[in-house]
C-alpha cells in the first residue's frame, strides 16, 4: 500500500511565508527557507512553495528564492505561482524544483497542460484547483480566489488529467484557513473520479481531521499551513497519530 503524505505549504508574499483564511485575511509566518529546513528535518514527505500574488500582479515566481529554498532541503519541492510557459517551468526546474503547480493559465488555456505533460513529463505537472461551493455544485475559481469561472471542478479534474497532469492540488475556499476540517465530500468525489494522486488543502486544525481525510475523503496526501507554521502541529506527532490509526505514513 502506497504511504499517505504530509505536505506543509509555503504560501509567499514579498519573500515571506504568509497565511490567511478562505484566501484574505493575510498575516506573516516566517523566513520561507528557514521553515523549509525545519520541516524536511521534522519529516515531512514534500514541500508546496506558491508564490500568491505572482498571478495577480502578472509576474513571473521569483526563481532565485526556489534556489535558495531547493538548496537547504532533500525532499520533493512543488512550486507555482505565475506559471504561463514551457519557458517558466524549464526555470523553475532549473532553479531546483522537482515539480510545478499550474492553476490559472491551464484554465485559460487548457492546451498548456498537454504542452507541459509533454515535454517535462507529467509526473512534473501539478494541477491547483482553488474551489468553492454554489449550493450543490462546486466552481473553479482563478487569479488566487479572486475570479470565479463556469467550470465545474469535477469534469475539470478529469479533463486535467486526460490531458497529461500527474496530480492533483485540490483547495476547498470554503474550507481554506477555518481549521474546522477538510472539505471530505469534494475531496472524496475527486479522489474516485481520477486515477492520478489527490492533495486535500484546505481546512486542517487537529490530528482527527488529517484522519478523516485519509479515510473519508480518498485523499492521497494532505497539505496544510499555518497549523505547521505556527507549531500548532508537529509532524513528527502527526505523523505517529496517523501510524497508530493505521494510516500508511513514511515515519523517519
Amino acid at each position: 500500500m502506497l504511504t499517505k503524505r504530509i505536505i506543509p505549504c509555503l504560501d509567499i508574499r514579498d519573500g515571506e511565508t504568509v497565511k490567511g483564511v478562505r484566501f484574505t485575511g493575510i498575516r506573516r509566518a516566517g523566513d520561507p527557507v528557514g521553515l523549509a529546513r525545519s520541516y524536511a528535518r521534522a519529516g515531512a514527505d514534500e514541500l508546496v512553495f506558491l508564490d500568491i500574488t505572482a498571478t495577480v500582479e502578472k509576474r513571473n515566481t521569483f526563481a532565485e528564492l526556489v534556489q535558495k529554498i531547493a538548496h537547504n532541503i532533500n525532499i520533493p519541492f512543488t512550486v507555482g505561482g505565475g506559471i504561463r510557459s514551457e519557458e517558466d517551468v524549464a526555470r523553475l526546474l532549473d532553479a531546483g524544483a522537482d515539480k510545478i503547480s499550474i492553476n490559472s493559465a491551464a484554465v485559460r488555456d487548457p492546451a498548456v497542460i498537454d504542452r507541459l505533460a509533454g515535454r517535462f513529463g507529467s509526473q512534473c505537472v501539478v494541477l491547483a484547483v482553488d474551489c468553492k461551493r454554489h449550493g450543490d455544485r462546486s466552481f473553479v475559481y482563478l487569479d488566487g480566489g479572486r475570479t470565479q469561472t463556469e467550470r465545474e471542478t469535477l469534469p475539470w479534474v478529469r479533463e486535467a488529467e486526460a490531458r497529461g497532469a500527474g496530480e492533483i492540488l485540490l483547495t476547498s475556499m470554503d474550507h481554506d484557513g477555518t481549521k474546522d476540517g477538510f472539505a471530505l465530500e469534494i475531496t472524496r468525489k475527486v479522489s474516485g473520479s481520477l486515477n492520478i494522486p489527490v492533495i486535500a488543502s484546505g481546512g486542517a486544525g487537529r490530528p482527527e481531521h488529517f484522519l478523516e481525510v485519509f479515510r473519508e475523503g480518498k485523499a492521497d496526501a494532505a497539505l496544510a499551513a499555518s497549523v505547521f507554521h505556527f507549531a500548532e502541529i508537529g509532524i513528527t506527532q502527526l505523523k505517529q497519530y496517523l501510524h497508530e490509526n493505521a494510516i500508511p505514513v513514511r515515519m523517519t
